[in-house]
């Protein structure tokens, strides 16, 4: 049932995609905010018992309507689960600004890719050159295909696999991510994020507890579906050198296996914002920027292989 589900949500993106998702996400910016406006007390547990009441009421009813829908039909239930998948992942989320970045730097208008990858990162972009355009462009797909795939994906089958319904698992995951992104300091998202302190730091902390094994999964999908030994040495020996952790096992994963450097310092305010280097190989362009959309489609080729494999033992047994 999961597999269908995601072939079903995947492709349901692809024909026909969510025009009003801005409107999802303007609810849930105000959902999590009230949270956080009427328990921010800069305390962290008081922050604890906001996040358990903004999730759990969510997750368990997701749970509940979930049995509810496959008690009356499995039909119902699997219905519900490509819906939850249609709203919580996808492609599109992001996708467009890759693809339109990638052709203006192919087109020479390298002004045109500064300004949208200055409004997909939240970040001013005018100082960059085009292959350091290429460089954070290719370094935003990674976070943001981990983030709108395929940590989503772990979640909807772990939840799927323990009898809760996979709608629970992609659920929590994205509540969890824009939790995180509205109440934490440096926190990231579709809609961006401020700080909260002390308030902040349960979310902060659940968050990292959701993605610890998709970040994992996700980077040894990298290294099944790309370079190996690149992708084996990378995330051993530069991840750990990334502010983030998380984030710096994804981007070092994803730079061995496509054989790119990453990171390197960028010019930012008219000084060089130090980051450290990830990956080895040769410098990125607008030709890695097209090679890492083969390793993301891979990936995900490479997951529903291994779900179908799941499901027909799961059949025969």
């Amino acid at each position: 049932m999961s597999l269908f589900a995601l072939i079903a949500a995947l492709l349901l993106e692809q024909l026909h995609p969510l025009s009003s998702r801005k409107y999802l996400y303007g609810w849930l910016s105000d959902y999590v905010r009230f949270f956080r406006h009427h328990f921010n007390t800069g305390q962290r547990k008081h922050g604890k018992v906001a996040w358990l009441l903004a999730v759990l009421p969510l997750l368990v009813g997701a749970v509940a309507l979930s049995w509810l829908l496959y008690w009356a039909h499995p039909v119902f239930a699997w219905m519900f689960n490509v819906l939850a998948l249609y709203l919580t992942m996808g492609f599109r989320q992001f996708s467009h600004y890759f693809t339109d970045i990638h052709q203006a730097l192919r087109d020479g208008r390298l002004d045109e890719a500064r300004r949208l990858l200055s409004g997909w990162r939240d970040a001013p972009s005018h100082e960059l050159n085009a292959g350091e355009v290429a460089r954070v462009t290719i370094e935003e797909a990674l976070l943001a295909s981990h983030r709108n795939v395929f940590g989503v994906i772990v979640w909807f089958v772990l939840f799927g696999a323990v009898g809760l319904g996979g709608a629970g698992g992609a659920l929590l995951y994205r509540l969890g991510q824009f939790l995180r992104a509205h109440w934490c300091d440096g926190g990231e998202t579709e809609t961006g994020g401020d700080g909260a302190g002390e308030f902040g730091e349960f979310a902060r902390q659940a968050f990292y507890l959701l993605e610890w094994l998709p970040v994992r999964l996700t980077a040894l999908t990298f290294a099944i579906v790309g370079d190996f030994e690149d992708t084996v040495y990378c995330w051993r020996t530069q991840a750990a050198s990334w502010p983030d952790s998380e984030a710096g096992i994804l981007l070092a994963s994803g730079a061995g296996a496509l054989g790119v450097r990453l990171g390197m310092p960028v010019p930012q305010g008219g000084l060089p914002l130090d980051r450290p280097e990830l990956g080895i190989g040769e410098e990125a362009d607008a030709d890695f920027m097209q090679s890492t959309v083969g390793l993301v489609w891979r990936s995900v080729v490479f997951w529903l292989i291994l779900l179908l494999l799941l499901t027909l033992a799961s059949l025969l047994g």
